[in-house]
């Protein structure tokens, strides 16, 4: 399960997504509100925990932008008080719920199961003949289960939840590999390769000199 997370302070957000990742959700973290914006527009997430107070624009901007938008991502505020005024202008600006910084990482874990569960969202994926169960790491074609790494799950994985869109080759590189890592020049196309081999080589289309999309005919 993908998941934003948008914290600017460095020891929280490094403890949020350690935990978050032990629970089973797949993290991003980004420090800033304009780095949000620019992982919504270009990733697909299953949910964002988002704080109010950033060092450019605040999450309530971020939050404003993002339904305007007509994006429905369930979203979770964090802010460091207990404050009224906080959580009506969350809620008024289409927070779908709230919580306390230094509230239970079990409750965070709980709550937001739930707000993904209320709003439809599946762990799982239907295209091009692939089924894939994001939650138990399961791929089947037609029925026929398939193995794949780890790496190559991750690739496919995006390409599922961007079933429709073309997916560049940057877009797959930050999901694998984050925003400052070094990737090798021809890590993504040895896994496209791989995954190829095991799903169909006519099941992912090359976009030439843009990337790569799942067939939704097969």
């Amino acid at each position: 399960m993908r998941l934003l997370i948008v914290e600017d302070d460095g020891l929280l957000g490094a403890g949020l997504r350690a935990s978050l990742a032990k629970s089973g959700f797949d993290v991003t973290w980004v420090t800033s509100g304009q780095a949000a914006l620019s992982a919504l527009a270009s990733e697909t997430f299953l949910a964002m925990v988002l704080d109010i107070g950033l060092p450019d624009i605040s999450g309530l901007e971020v939050l404003q932008r993002l339904r305007a938008d007509r994006n429905d991502l369930p979203v979770l505020m964090l802010t460091a008080l207990d404050s009224t005024p906080d959580k009506v202008r969350s809620l008024n600006g289409g927070a779908d719920d709230f919580l306390v910084k230094t509230s239970d990482l079990e409750e965070l874990v709980a709550r937001l199961r739930a707000l993904i569960r209320r709003s439809g969202r599946s762990g799982k994926y239907v295209a091009g003949g692939l089924t894939v169960d994001i939650d138990n790491r399961a791929v089947t074609k037609k029925g026929m289960p398939i193995e794949l790494s780890k790496r190559e799950f991750d690739v496919l994985r995006v390409f599922m939840e961007n079933s429709g869109r073309v997916v560049t080759r940057a877009q797959l590189e930050r999901v694998l590999y984050g925003r400052d890592h070094q990737v090798e020049s021809n890590s993504i196309e040895v896994h496209i390769h791989n995954l190829r081999n095991k799903i169909g080589v006519d099941t992912l289309k090359t976009i030439r000199g843009i990337g790569y999309t799942i067939a939704t005919d097969n």
